[in-house]
């Protein structure tokens, strides 16, 4: 038989748990929350055909598309010449072979390779046979940087806190 103070304990222990399994939960759902609410806009296809694409907090323009059909998400990078990907990437959408190059980055120097790649996608827009450059280092394998040899065939608007690419 449980005395008082053993029943006590355990009344107290229960509470004691029973809070901290709220805390837990609480702070779960606020972490699920941020994260929801930290993603990127996503791009929008405006009626005449343009790709919109909304700067993020980080003052940054993030849209989502593929290379060589695997899924991607683009940083548009103005600075950067050709498009970049992680090697992971690069392997996972067949970019094989190529020239060993050094990259002048914001970062330093990084050495990658130069491939084709058959098809590049942001959103609806698509551009067939363009350069890759590998060896990026991204948040994640599908980061990647839009370069100026995708941007530069479309015409590139910027407005306030929007980017819009449209069809020439």
């Amino acid at each position: 038989m449980n005395t008082p103070s053993q029943t006590t304990r355990h009344a107290v222990w229960r509470m004691h748990a029973g809070i901290a399994i709220f805390w837990v939960a609480v702070l779960g759902l606020l972490y699920l929350g941020m994260e929801r609410y930290l993603q990127p806009s996503a791009a929008v296809v405006t009626s005449s055909g343009s790709l919109q694409i909304e700067r993020h907090r980080d003052g940054h323009f993030y849209v989502d598309g593929s290379i060589n059909g695997q899924p991607v998400r683009f940083m548009v990078d103005t600075g950067a010449t050709y498009i970049a990907v992680t090697d992971a990437l690069a392997e996972r959408a067949g970019l094989h072979g190529g020239e060993a190059v050094q990259f002048a980055t914001a970062n330093g120097t990084r050495m990658g390779r130069l491939v084709r790649a058959e098809r590049i996608t942001a959103g609806p827009l698509a551009v067939d046979n363009l350069t890759v450059g590998t060896g990026y280092t991204g948040k994640s394998e599908q980061d990647a940087l839009l370069g100026q040899n995708f941007l530069r065939q479309f015409d590139v608007l910027m407005r306030g806190d929007a980017l819009e690419l449209r069809a020439r």
